[in-house]
């Protein structure tokens, strides 16, 4: 295995029992992996984490305020060397073994791996992610969010939040902390985000993410992301939330019966 990983990674009784964590986890499938990465790419990738500019796409909305980006050829090359671990044959068999998913691959674009940052006041809404890479046609799995944030407090928030699948209950929480993955199924019930965080100048919530597909199946229909509203959260909020992603779906949906790239 690439010495991206840390040396557990190689350990068969370790990957074992990875993969029955990911079995027997609710409210959906998934499995959190402390120190995933060697020490040395780890703090290799917080050293030179991208700076606000470099990110390509900027998200201030209703639902969501982070930025995100995949020009590698822009970043450090230790984010290219941990791109390509994560696409190497011998992992991406692995990442198998660990989910019971066959033949994942990861796409080289916007769509496959990446970084997101969030600065004070950063939050994403509860969602399920898009289903069919709209371009290659492919059937969306699995994310690996990869977490770089040295000495985050609680009281920042900005947990990644699992919840259950008509969204009145967060099940499952973690914490952005250093050099922690998390692994979890893509489906139409993995309902998941982080909440508004309250941080210092100058931090931030960083993650460097890489999204894993298959081959389509059959009776498999496309959608884009769908947001919902928290169960607290005013009923203004939660009108306009379903109003925007209705519209939005529908018209992603023309777009792509009818062939134009968006």
């Amino acid at each position: 295995m690439s010495n991206v990983f840390s040396s557990q990674i190689s350990d068969p009784s370790f990957i074992s029992k990875l993969s029955a964590d990911f079995s027997n986890a609710r409210p959906y499938r998934h499995v959190a992996i402390e120190n995933f990465l060697s020490e040395e790419t780890a703090n290799k990738l917080v050293s030179n984490f991208p700076d606000d500019a470099d990110m390509s796409r900027h998200y201030k909305g209703l639902n969501e305020m982070k930025s995100e980006g995949s020009n590698f050829s822009a970043f450090d090359n230790a984010f290219s060397d941990v791109k390509t671990a994560l696409n190497s044959e011998e992992w991406r068999k692995t990442l198998s073994t660990i989910t019971g998913i066959s033949d994942l691959f990861s796409t080289d674009d916007a769509m496959g791996s990446g970084v997101h940052q969030g600065r004070d006041g950063s939050y994403l809404d509860i969602h399920i992610d898009f289903n069919v890479h709209h371009l290659s046609n492919v059937h969306r799995r699995l994310n690996l969010l990869i977490f770089l944030n040295k000495n985050w407090k609680e009281t920042y928030g900005g947990k990644l939040e699992l919840w259950n699948a008509d969204v009145s209950k967060c099940e499952k929480e973690f914490l952005p902390l250093f050099n922690r993955c998390v692994i979890f199924e893509t489906n139409e019930i993995s309902y998941h985000g982080y909440s508004k965080i309250t941080i210092p100048k100058g931090e931030s919530r960083k993650s460097f993410f890489c999204y894993y597909y298959t081959k389509l199946g059959q009776g498999i229909k496309y959608h884009d992301t769908i947001f919902k509203a928290r169960p607290q959260e005013g009923t203004m909020k939660k009108v306009k939330t379903t109003v925007k992603e209705t519209l939005k779906n529908n018209v992603k949906k023309t777009l792509k019966k009818l062939g134009i790239k968006f």
